[in-house]
This record gives C-alpha cells, structure tokens and sequence, in this order.
C-alpha cells in the first residue's frame, strides 16, 4: 500500500493550526483578513437592497393627458377642421398698384363684391370692395371706400412691394343685384393619419437560476419582492418596457421612406416606417418657442408672446405645462418677481425676495418657493415637472427640449373609421385590439419553468405592445426649446 503526502493546512485554506499545548501562537487564531473568515463565519449581512434612485419609472405623463382607445386597423385617420374665414398675404407691383390691384395666394377664397381689409406694416388700414378677380392669375382689383386709389396721397399710401395682408370681413351689393356668378366656399380640413409601432422586449432565466435562494431581499416599481433575484430582474424588464411603451409614443419618429415626407423613395428601413410621437407631431404643426421662460428677466415678455400665438390658434383657456428643472425654476422666478406679498425691501412694483404661499401667506410659517398654477391674460396655467426631461439617463443628460405645453380638455373631430363625431382628449393613445385578441400590453412566457411549453431549460417572459399616439389639434400644443 502506497501513502501520498497531505496537503498543508495553507494549502487546504483552513484559517487556524491546532496546537498540542497552551500556548499563544499566531497559527492559533482565525486571521479576520484572509478569506476564510467569511467562508467559515456569516458576516453580518444587511439583506435589505438599498433603493438609492427612489421611483425610476417615467410613465405616467400620458395617462395624465390622455387617455387610451383600442382600434383594429393598420393606421387611424382623423380629420381636423380648417380655418372660418378667409385671410391672405399678397404683393403688389407698381404697375399693380396704380391699377388698385395686388396678388394672392393661390386658393384664396376671395370673390368679388366681398368686402375687405387691407394692411400695410407702416403704412396702415384700409377697407376695400373687390371688383374683380382673375381666378387664373389670381390678380384681385380692389375699390377703397375712404379714399380714390391705394395709394392716394392725401389718405393711406399704399407703396409698392410691401407685403399686403388682409381678410374678408362681409360683402356687398346694390339693389336688385344678381349673385353675379358668385360660388360657394367649401370647407377646407387637413386629413392625417399615424400607424402604430410594435414594441417588443423579452426577460430570460435559466432554470437553475429560477430555483436558487439570493442572500438579498429585493423589491421593485411592480411589487415584486422576496429571496428570488429572477423576480427583480423580471420586474425592470416590464418596468421598463412600460417606459418604452410611453417614450416610443413621445419621440416616435415617421421614415422619410416610407410613411413619411419622401414617400415612393428608396426604403432604408424596410417595411419599418415608425411611428409619429408627440414631439415630432409638435414640431410638425405646432409651434416651438426656443428659448421660452430661460431668461426669468424676459421670462413675462416670451409668456406674452406665447398668449398672442395662442389667440391665433384654437385659444384653449386651460393648459398644462411639463417642464424640466431649469425651466419650471424661472417660471417660478419670473411669478415671485410679479407676486404683492413676495417679502423684500423696495417699493412693491421693484420688491424682491420670497413669495409665503402657506397658511395664508404669513412669513412666519412656511416658505413656499414654488408655483403650481398661474392666471395670465385670460389663460390659465397649470405647472408640473416632468420627471422624463430630469431623469439622468434619458432626456436629462440633454439640452434640447425644456418643456412642452399641452391644452386641456377634449376636441371634437371627425373619425374616419367610425364615420362620425367624437369627442377626445387632445392627446390619446390608440392600441391595437379586437374581440379576441387584446395588443395593448402582452405577457406570456415560455420554456421549461413552470408550465412547461417547450424543451428549453429556461424561462422566457415575453413583452409586446402595439400603439401610437394621436396627437389632435397640435397646433394648440407648444414644445419648448433651449
């Protein structure tokens, strides 16, 4: 029989050597720094993850403005109404302006014995009856009721080529005068559509993973809690896909190659022609104010200049703003700048300091430095941060975009599908569904975990949703740049 030599107690790792007699040796004694300390011992372990980010979800924005409908078809199609009446820029040459003519646009819906207003910037108003209109050319003469000709020199001298504005405010005839060959106006309206994107995400575990014990207890934004990790990675991959599901409808995007502006080109993208999101709806027939509220000191001026943009659009009263840090910050600069009871020195138009918004606005009980909600002119305001242009790893490590002004309430427009009338929010998410078959947030899963489905040694929770977002009336919306 052969005999091998063991192994020194070094080599086996084994963190103390006994010894025959009494005596203080250092082998006698566990050394705390090598590693087997915490292999032979349980350290005092803090099972509790830490939850340092608090809520990292950013859905929420469009369940707060919108609301969700299902729809069974590849696209929705929506009408939205054009404008009442009729109004115009044209030019006008010298030789046109001596003749009491100008050009409109093409369309311009100007008839004769319409009556009209006409503006020169600088030179001033004058009310006119149109006499004649060349449909071809679309040179329209004009009559003025104070003064001979245009450019009269006693009254209001039109000049030459100066951009002429105007708009029909009535008609008039004589006495036991035919319709001479007038037309009726049709209604114009714009007819857009938006298809929606599929959106797919997948969690996957293997089955050993799925029945092991961690040491750490975790918990996450779905509920998920307990000693399985599977169940906290799961739960941010569907937290995540739901943000995804919100951000495609914000920053989606139509092709150029198909669907979009270039449509019949070479397609690069293959049958992928995206989806039009919130943000490139806005830009598209909204309005986008750069730089808006950036300056607090110029912060009432660029407001005042919105309010006239908005008295030109629908003039919603009630609109939400979502703002990011910076902005929502010189918003509430620019109102405590203009607030009576901000506390300072000074007379009361130039007194600076902070504004005590509670309990009755005594400045011996707490400082409210913020605003929710203002009143200007005769729209009202109502202000909220929007925690997907603050958060670090998404629209927060930008600059581009400040906030976006969305109006409350809902619009009535024309569904082409349906055929009729329907009152909607302005913003409202449509998702692919049917009597028997619901794309609006899938959830299955397959493999071998649980109920086995296939001879996959793993579990597969898949994710799917299929959507867009219906931005009606975006020319009531405002995106604010930086």
């Amino acid at each position: 029989m052969a005999f091998t030599s063991m192994s020194p107690a070094s080599a086996l790792n084994i963190p103390a050597t006994p010894s025959a007699t009494k005596t203080t040796l250092p082998g006698a004694y566990v050394d705390l720094r090598t590693s087997g300390w915490t292999q032979q011992y349980l350290p005092d372990l803090m099972d509790k993850e830490a939850e340092v980010f608090g809520n990292r979800t950013i859905s929420g924005f469009l369940a707060q403005v919108g609301a969700e409908e299902a729809m069974t078809a590849d696209q929705v199609v929506w009408s939205e109404q054009g404008r009442l009446h009729t109004s115009f820029t044209g030019t006008m040459t010298a030789a046109q302006l001596l003749a009491d003519t100008f050009v409109a646009p093409a369309n311009n819906g100007i008839r004769i014995q319409d009556t009209v207003v006409l503006n020169q910037t600088g030179v001033g108003t004058l009310k006119c009856l149109v006499t004649a209109v060349n449909t071809a050319t679309n040179v329209i003469t004009v009559m003025p009721y104070t003064q001979p000709k245009l450019n009269t020199a006693a009254g209001t001298t039109f000049v030459a080529g100066t951009a002429i504005t105007g708009f029909v405010y009535g008609s008039e005839y004589k006495k036991g005068d035919s319709y001479n060959g007038l037309t009726g106006l049709e209604p114009s309206f714009a007819s857009l559509t938006n298809k929606p994107a599929i959106i797919k995400d997948l969690y996957e575990v293997s089955g050993s993973d799925a029945s092991a014990i961690g040491w750490i207890e975790v918990s996450g934004e779905e509920g998920q809690n307990g000693y399985l990790w599977y169940l906290k990675a799961n739960g941010d991959t569907m937290a995540r896909f739901t943000d995804y599901c919100e951000m495609t409808c914000i920053e989606g995007e139509l092709s150029t190659d198909l669907g979009g502006v270039a449509a019949g080109t070479v397609a690069t993208l293959g049958a992928l022609s995206g989806t039009e999101g919130l943000f490139a709806a806005i830009k598209a027939r909204g309005t986008v104010a750069d730089g808006g509220f950036s300056n607090p000191s110029s912060a009432l001026a660029d407001m005042d200049t919105l309010l006239k943009r908005f008295d030109t659009q629908g003039a919603i009263e009630e609109n939400m703003m979502f703002l990011n840090r910076n902005t929502s910050l010189a918003i509430d600069d620019m109102l405590a700048s203009l607030n009576g009871s901000a506390q300072g020195t000074g007379a009361a138009s130039t007194k600076t300091g902070s504004s005590y918004g509670l309990f009755d606005n005594s400045a011996d009980m707490a400082l409210n430095l913020g605003f929710t909600g203002f009143r200007r002119g005769s729209y009202d305001f109502y202000k909220s941060d929007w925690k997907y242009l603050n958060d670090a790893t998404l629209r927060g490590s930008f600059t581009d975009i400040a906030g976006a002004i969305i109006p409350a309430g809902a619009s009535n427009v024309y569904d082409q599908m349906m055929g009729k009338n329907m009152k909607r929010p302005f913003l409202h998410v449509r998702y692919r569904a049917s009597q028997t078959e619901s794309r609006k947030m899938k959830t299955w899963i397959t493999g071998s975990v649980g109920a086995a489905t296939s001879d996959l040694d793993a579990m597969e929770v898949n994710y799917l949703s299929e959507r867009c977002l219906v931005t009606q009336g975006a020319n009531n919306f405002v995106l604010l740049t930086e």
